[in-house]
């Protein structure tokens, strides 16, 4: 089934960049793999060397957190949108 794949513009250089992708994909784990094999680069910085998602990546189907759904074997159905949003640190000092 076809979802589509938001790509956040920190990562678009590692995408061609690409603001978005569509993908065939059951699940979300399906979706990244396919993902980081299109753009190999994009791989490192969506995953650890362990090949654990990276803390600080942020998944979202349809506007919901895959953490709290599951995980990333969260189902995927025809005309799903995956957001991948990358936790910002800033702020600032005084």
């Amino acid at each position: 089934m076809a979802v589509k794949v938001i790509i956040p513009t920190p990562l678009r250089p590692y995408t061609s960049k690409k603001e978005s992708v569509e993908l065939q994909a059951a699940t979300v784990s399906e979706a990244l793999a396919s993902l980081t094999t299109l753009f190999g680069e994009l791989k490192k910085h969506l995953y650890s060397d362990d090949g654990k998602l990276r803390s600080f990546v942020n998944v979202y189907v349809n506007d919901e957190d895959i953490r709290y759904l599951r995980g990333d074997q969260t189902p995927l159905r025809e005309g799903d949108i995956l957001s991948i949003v990358p936790s910002i640190a800033g702020g600032t000092q005084n």
